[in-house]
């Protein structure tokens, strides 16, 4: 399904469904996301994190680490899927 990413707002990109509070933690309402930004999320992120202050697209647009990320993936072509690394404190 194609349409418009929540998080960097990005039009006609594959969508995919993010739960705002993982499924872990009793999550349901999901979000839908571009494949970049669902991906770099759970890079960035651990479900506790997401789950404790991150559960919304407004919180997660706020929050710096993923900002600079949005900022650069909104000048990308809609069809542009770009390697996302893991965070060294998330490989643990």
């Amino acid at each position: 399904m194609k349409g418009m990413c929540e998080l960097c707002e990005r039009d006609d990109v594959v969508l995919t469904a993010h739960h705002l509070t993982p499924k872990e933690y009793g999550g349901t309402e999901t979000a839908k996301l571009c494949l970049p930004c669902h991906k770099q999320i759970h890079a960035l992120y651990t479900n506790e994190e997401l789950a404790n202050r991150l559960y919304t697209i407004e919180r997660l647009q706020h929050d710096e680490r993923i900002a600079s990320f949005i900022r650069w993936i909104r000048k990308q072509p809609a069809d542009r899927l770009p390697k996302i690394k893991k965070a060294k404190r998330q490989k643990r």
